[in-house]
């Protein structure tokens, strides 16, 4: 992995082992997102001079504060959005030169607005079974044996065979977290996002959803995944990497163990923390307990 730093008078779009950005599930090269916060401002710098790399069967985790661009970062990665600026392929297509909606069909996005997008009378086999066409609503007449055959089967792996005829909106949000994480794998994706999957859990539907994200790593070991959350115990024990963001910069980036160190976690979230890993979970805490939270 290397961030900006490490990549002055490398050309944009080639690394400096001479292997093409394309090869790899994500690659981004300089990348920059201009937005205007407010109508009548002019556009500021959400994300700038982004460099990131995230090779097949690594599982990423992206920290930051409120506000750091992290959901804007993982947007481009799971090509939902262009950049402003820089270069951005996502498993082996450039963005601006590809057709988005072909490569989303090929990537497994587990965000809030797609929950709020699906139909709250559909059970939760249903919920899956959208997934089969990278849909929102249930197309049946497409559906095969074989769809129904594989919902059920990730249904079990997340832990959710129960809720097959229960409808979506009387899930709890824990319920409905597993069920949007089968749902993002019924398509066979090369490629999984996930914007803050476990935000409004309590803590037995948080460690419930971890254990489902730890079964799957260890059913598909060659599948990437970027998670995106602010919270050091809510990363996966299967976890290989890191990037820290704040205020739209990368701060570090690598291996979890190189990057989830007191230093860099306090500089990318402001405070002095202690930083501790048992059993492959990590937590965070005040250096200095007698300083109050901001």
């Amino acid at each position: 992995m290397r961030t900006s730093s490490d990549t002055q008078g490398t050309p944009a779009g080639e690394r400096s082992d001479g292997r093409p950005p394309g090869g790899r599930a994500i690659a981004m090269r300089g990348v920059a997102v201009l937005r205007r916060l407010r109508p009548e401002a002019p556009r500021a710098p959400v994300l700038e001079g982004v460099d990131w790399d995230v090779e097949p069967g690594e599982h990423w985790v992206v920290l930051g504060p409120n506000g750091a661009g992290k959901s804007t970062l993982l947007e481009l990665g799971a090509a939902v959005s262009h950049p402003s600026a820089g270069e951005v392929w996502v498993l082996g297509r450039r963005l601006g030169r590809t057709d988005l909606r072909a490569l989303r069909e090929r990537i497994g996005l587990v965000d809030a607005r797609t929950g709020r997008a699906l139909a709250p009378a559909l059970t939760g086999e249903q919920v899956l079974l959208t997934g089969a066409f990278g849909s929102i609503g249930l197309q049946g007449g497409r559906l095969r044996e074989a769809d129904r055959q594989r919902a059920a089967d990730l249904l079990r792996l997340v832990g959710a065979a129960e809720l097959a005829r229960r409808p979506f909106d009387v899930c709890s949000q824990g319920e409905r977290q597993r069920l949007l994480l089968a749902r993002a794998l019924m398509a066979h994706p090369s490629l999984l996002a996930l914007d803050e999957p476990a935000r409004s859990l309590d803590l037995a539907a948080r460690e419930r959803l971890i254990g489902a994200m730890t079964a799957l790593a260890a059913r598909r070991p060659d599948l990437p995944t970027v998670t995106v959350t602010h919270h050091l115990e809510e990363i996966p024990p299967t976890t290989t990497h890191a990037l820290l963001l704040r205020a739209g910069r990368v701060l570090a980036a690598g291996p979890l163990e190189d990057v989830l160190r007191d230093e860099p976690v306090s500089a990318c979230f402001g405070v002095g923390l202690r930083v501790r890993c048992d059993a492959g979970r990590w937590r965070a805490a005040l250096r200095d307990a007698s300083v109050p939270h901001p």
